[in-house]
């Protein structure tokens, strides 16, 4: 029963006042009482129908505003605008009370109390209104005052005698009307000050999270300093142990007898490169935190950066009997780069797919094509490795994260490489993408945008 009452209700209110339960709370009290209001308010007609007045037209034109208050929460629903209802309402309410009481028995009309009925709506709907819905008020106050200077007297329709039944009426019809807006009004104010407490507990919890944040901001740049000083640190003895170990293997190299200690300096050469690899990426990470890193642009010879960067990683792609291809245009120009960056980047990509394809092939292209308007360099480094699950492809670019948890034991490495890459294409304003399919291969694919060096020769991109 309750239900079918407020889809009934609730069909006069518009989706825009539907969206927060405060203002649907008063918008079907506005649609309530103004479908029980004129109902009560003709409690009162029906006793002015029965007396002599019943056939004048003041008694019409009274009816006709009554009736007329049902077209109220239609205004609501095709203005959407539950502030113009309810001006519309008050201002009726008012005309209705004053022009009742003009033809009605003066102060002694049943129709009187209902202009306190309108003051209170007023204050209860239009807060934010007030000083246009009391202007209106006034001007009826006026004409009302006006009238009744003009004519000396109200018109002695009927005499106060006849009007005790329908004073009584309107009173008992006025006291249920306030008493039902009051009811509405109090859960509507309640509902508010719920509302209000749970806005300034959240309000606390968001500055308690804010201070967390400022916090955690605080520790993490704290722990990149410490990491990007104890790595430096770190990173001299390492040299130190690498460059004796050279030293000590060019001594031995010409020895016949020296092939034990050969392999064990080679192990010690191997695992100090190896370490200061590891030292120098928390570096890199640990600078780009602090926000130490910038971008370094210069005029490079493309194809030169990618012939050092290929000569760089073969041996990591042959230690593992990898074959490698290159596509790649015969003049791919000078261009405005840093590249440092782009050659790290690359190195991370080739290194990751020699490190996780044994007995495989993996392809670099290198593209420039136009996208937008605007010249883009396009690195992709394939292999037919391992590949990476679907459920892992997020986290791979994660500090400290690899795709398996046990792909450390097995492979080695930090999990810092391909981190440090997608910061530095985001530094450059491009992005590295990844495709994998588990058993079959991965791909990476880096886009970056281009600058033509100056006075270099235009050149045709791929389209």
């Amino acid at each position: 029963m309750y239900k079918a009452v407020y889809r009934f209700i609730d069909w006069f209110i518009p989706p825009n006042i539907r969206q927060t339960e405060s203002d649907r709370l008063m918008a079907r009290t506005f649609v309530f009482l103004h479908l029980l209001g004129p109902v009560m308010g003709h409690s009162v007609t029906y006793f002015l129908s029965q007396t002599s007045a019943g056939d004048t037209w003041q008694f019409w034109v009274t009816e006709g505003i009554v009736v007329s208050f049902l077209a109220t929460p239609l205004i609501l629903k095709y203005f959407r605008s539950l502030r113009l209802a309810a001006m519309v309402s008050v201002q009726m309410l008012v005309g209705l009370s004053l022009f009742g009481s003009f033809v009605f028995g003066g102060i002694s009309s049943p129709l009187l109390p209902w202009f306190l009925i309108a003051m209170v709506l007023g204050f209860f709907y239009l807060a934010e209104s007030i000083k246009t819905t009391l202007l209106g008020v006034a001007f009826q106050l006026f004409c009302f005052f006006g009238a009744r200077i003009a004519l000396g007297q109200f018109p002695p329709l009927l005499e106060p005698e006849g009007l005790k039944l329908a004073n009584t009426f309107s009173i008992l019809a006025a006291l249920t009307y306030m008493t039902m807006l009051t009811l509405y009004y109090e859960t509507v104010m309640r509902y508010r000050l719920r509302l209000e407490q749970e806005t300034i507990a959240q309000r606390s919890k968001l500055e308690l999270l804010r201070e967390a944040m400022t916090t955690a901001q605080q520790a993490s740049t704290r722990k990149s300093i410490f990491l990007a000083k104890m790595s430096h640190e770190l990173r001299t003895p390492l040299n130190a142990v690498i460059g004796y170990a050279e030293i000590l293997r060019e001594t031995f190299a010409e020895r016949s007898d020296s092939s034990r200690k050969m392999q064990d300096l080679d192990r010690i050469h191997a695992a100090g490169r190896h370490l200061l690899a590891l030292v120098n990426e928390v570096i890199d990470l640990s600078s780009i935190e602090a926000n130490r890193v910038e971008l370094s642009t210069e005029p490079v010879v493309l194809k030169s950066l990618i012939d050092e960067v290929m000569a760089t990683a073969s041996p990591l792609i042959r230690k593992r009997d990898n074959r490698m291809f290159v596509n790649m245009p015969e003049d791919l120009g000078t261009l405005e780069l840093d590249a440092l960056k782009v050659r790290q980047s690359l190195l991370n990509l080739l290194s990751n797919a020699a490190k996780f394809t044994k007995q495989g092939t993996i392809i670099l292209t290198v593209l420039r094509k136009m996208r937008d308007g605007n010249e883009r360099l396009i690195l992709e480094v394939t292999d037919n490795g391992i590949g990476i699950a679907p459920e892992n492809l997020r986290r791979i670019f994660e500090d400290f994260s690899q795709a398996e948890n046990d792909t450390m034991a097995k492979f080695g490495g930090a999990g810092l490489g391909l981190a440090l890459t997608k910061r530095f294409c985001q530094m450059m304003a491009g992005t590295v993408e990844v495709r994998s399919e588990r058993g079959v291969g991965t791909s990476f694919t880096i886009d970056i945008p281009l600058i033509r060096a100056s006075g270099a020769e235009p050149i045709e991109a791929v389209a």
